[in-house]
């Protein structure tokens, strides 16, 4: 019987397309599964997941970062930060001041209150990891092997332009 199809729709003629062959569909289910729960965590507090990342960074800063920097560490495009920054900044969490030595760039601080909420979620990378179903030693495999996942990407993509 020939449906149209120039192709064969048997499963086995490309086994390597079988869904649970993938490893696409288990990183984005893990993804929006870990995403979801920070975002429930964060949600007591009043911060947004891309809002924690974004602290997280500056936290880790021993001086205020560029939007440049900032993109880099947190793998997101200006045009993206820009809008998250600016929504910040309206709730006092950041402040964003033109670099006196370089008009062009754009320094972000965390404000005292940004510095407060470092306290009040302190707790979420315990309460996250114990409901993952591993140990701490599993974490640190995984952390480690997705940065090579990305980092070989990330390092591909910019090859390919």
């Amino acid at each position: 019987m020939h449906d149209g199809h120039p192709t064969s729709r048997r499963a086995e003629d490309h086994p390597q397309l079988a869904l649970d062959e993938q490893i696409c569909l288990p990183l984005y289910a893990a993804s929006r599964a870990v995403t979801r729960r920070y975002a429930e965590l964060l949600d007591e507090v009043g911060l947004t997941y891309p809002q924690y990342l974004t602290l997280l960074a500056l936290w880790d800063s021993a001086e205020p970062l560029s939007v440049r920097d900032l993109g880099a560490r947190l793998h997101l495009d200006s045009g993206t930060l820009t809008p998250l920054l600016k929504r910040m900044e309206a709730v006092g969490l950041v402040t964003r001041v033109r670099d006196a030595r370089d008009e062009r760039r754009v320094l972000v601080s965390v404000t005292d209150d940004g510095w407060q909420l470092r306290e009040r979620v302190a707790d979420v990378p315990q309460r996250l990891a114990g409901g993952m179903g591993m140990t701490e030693e599993q974490g640190r495999a995984l952390r480690s092997l997705l940065d090579t996942v990305i980092d070989a990407l990330e390092d591909d993509r910019t090859r390919t332009r």
